[in-house]
């Protein structure tokens, strides 16, 4: 995956939770919905604000979806040295998809860093039948 301006030391995304819920009335190619919850910890000396997300989608069947777009959750959140932004969103899928991504930001010194979203599974129950 390529991304704009340099890694910055100290700033680390978790993924704190995946769920898997029932939506009675989800798409048939999309049954499967999926809450994940993430966190963005600004362990740097930087004053940061995100700008800009990038995910790379990789489902069971090998199609790849890439979504890139402005800010976090319509947000473009500012994190001084130690502080956290915590988030919720969700996806719909037809079977199990493997996530990955970055987020992009800017220091308060105007330099461009990117921060990784850790992969993580987003990995349907068993069927019933």
């Amino acid at each position: 995956m390529q991304s704009s301006g340099k890694e910055l030391p100290g700033l680390r995304v978790t993924v704190d939770r995946v769920v898997h819920q029932v939506l009675p009335d989800a798409p048939p190619e999309t049954p499967h919905a999926f809450a994940y919850f993430l966190s963005i910890l600004n362990l740097s000396t930087e004053t940061v604000r995100i700008v800009g997300r990038k995910w790379v989608l990789r489902a069971e069947d090998g199609s790849v979806q890439v979504v890139e777009g402005d800010g976090v959750v319509g947000k473009s959140p500012l994190l001084a040295p130690g502080e956290k932004f915590s988030y919720s969103s969700h996806h719909l899928a037809g079977g199990r998809v493997r996530a990955e991504g970055a987020f992009h930001g800017v220091t308060g010194h105007g330099e461009r860093i990117f921060v990784r979203i850790p992969p993580f599974e987003m990995t349907p129950p068993p069927s019933d039948s």
